[in-house]
């Protein structure tokens, strides 16, 4: 076989090894950074500041990998998803300019989302700290972090050649009954492929008459982003006031921009961030905001705007990038809940299809052995309850 023909049967799927080190490279990265913003998440840090740590975070440790060209083609790498570190009611996508002077504060609940992008295989991950010394997370807080938390387990358990998104979406509504909290409408679980962080299979959170999904069934070699966000109100995010600084290349949309600005600063995205979601941040053009509204007025840039819950209610979320392989499926990215963390919520996990789905495992089972449930995987992923 000639090198072109080996490039063009390239696999780039999870039945080939390398893209499954790949992927799982990107989770370790992931999760690294996830754990460093979580420890500097204190009294008086500058959200901004925690967003800059976390992406610089990324772009060193890629920096250090997959330097050897092959063939002489260069293996793009670094942030897939930028840092976000949103608060309270703020839904996400929170991630501000330099010089932003928000800071965290005592009491504050605080959502930190990313994604690390290694060849284009991406591997996402967000997790929820409560900002209060230690202490006994309770009260509606409880209710919705153990939500979210008793529902990932659950989904990744469902992640299984022949289970439907439909039966995930349904889990997740009975999940948040026992513990009276609300999914957050409008948020969807992808699946991934290489250069895709949202593509067109998903799951929802939350059915909406008003957002139709179409029903899909898991197969194996699959990549799937699951994104399980839940809040102690009604669960109706709004756009916030806030100028929108996530954005996204969209590549089916071209129009000849009339503004120099505009022409200068799209170049240097089409060069430094052709493919992921990018903050505006990260642009080195001068007077790149001036030169970003043409681009939004002609669609050729996808926003991703800052979303808001009612004041006064809080949102907690978890995200997870899980690989279905054909040992069963694996979760890579996506931190384990502090063992010392306590989150004493009023309510348990009373539903029977709930408590069935936990007791089940995300290993394939071998048909020629005994079944037996792996007591480790059969538990909830939640935190301690007293």
């Amino acid at each position: 076989m000639s090198e072109k023909e080996a490039k063009e049967t390239k696999v780039d799927d999870l039945s080939s090894s390398d893209v499954q080190g790949k992927y799982k490279k990107a989770a370790e990265i992931a999760n690294g950074a996830i754990k460093l913003v979580m420890d500097a998440t204190k009294p008086g840090a500058k959200i901004v500041e925690l967003c800059e740590m976390g992406d610089k975070y990324i772009l060193d440790e890629t920096a250090k990998i997959y330097n050897v060209k092959k063939g002489g083609a260069k293996v793009e790498k670094g942030i897939g998803f930028p840092t976000c570190v949103s608060v309270n009611n703020i839904v996400g996508h929170c991630s501000p300019v330099s010089g932003d002077a928000a800071e965290i504060k005592e009491g504050d609940v605080v959502k930190i989302d990313l994604g690390v992008a290694l060849d284009g295989y991406v591997a996402v991950a967000a997790h929820t700290v409560v900002v209060n010394n230690g202490a006994v997370i309770t009260g509606r807080v409880a209710d919705a972090m153990q939500a979210a938390l008793v529902a990932a387990d659950c989904a990744l358990k469902m992640l299984k050649p022949g289970n439907k998104n439909s039966q995930v979406t349904d889990i997740i509504g009975k999940v948040a009954e026992d513990f009276k909290v609300t999914p957050v409408a409008g948020v969807l679980s992808h699946n991934m492929t290489r250069f895709v962080i949202d593509g067109p299979k998903v799951i929802i959170n939350k059915p909406d008459v008003d957002q139709k999904v179409e029903e899909v069934t898991f197969e194996p070699n699959q990549v799937w982003a699951i994104d399980m966000v839940f809040s102690t109100g009604d669960g109706k995010p709004r756009a916030s006031e806030e100028r929108t600084t996530i954005l996204k290349r969209a590549l089916q949309t071209t129009y000849s921009l009339k503004i120099a600005a505009s022409r200068t600063v799209l170049s240097e995205i089409n060069k430094r961030f052709p493919t992921f979601p990018f903050a505006v941040r990260s642009l080195e053009t001068k007077n790149a905001r001036f030169g970003l509204k043409e681009c939004l007025d002609h669609e050729l840039l996808a926003p991703y705007p800052m979303l808001m819950e009612k004041d006064g209610e809080t949102v907690v979320h978890f995200k997870f990038t899980a690989l279905i392989t054909p040992s069963g499926t694996v979760k890579i990215s996506g931190l384990n809940v502090d063992p010392k963390l306590v989150v004493q919520s009023e309510h348990k996990v009373t539903n029977q299809e709930v408590l069935d789905v936990l007791k089940t495992s995300s290993k394939k089972q071998d048909k020629k052995k005994k079944k037996k449930t792996d007591k480790k995987d059969a538990a909830p992923a939640e935190a301690t309850q007293e």
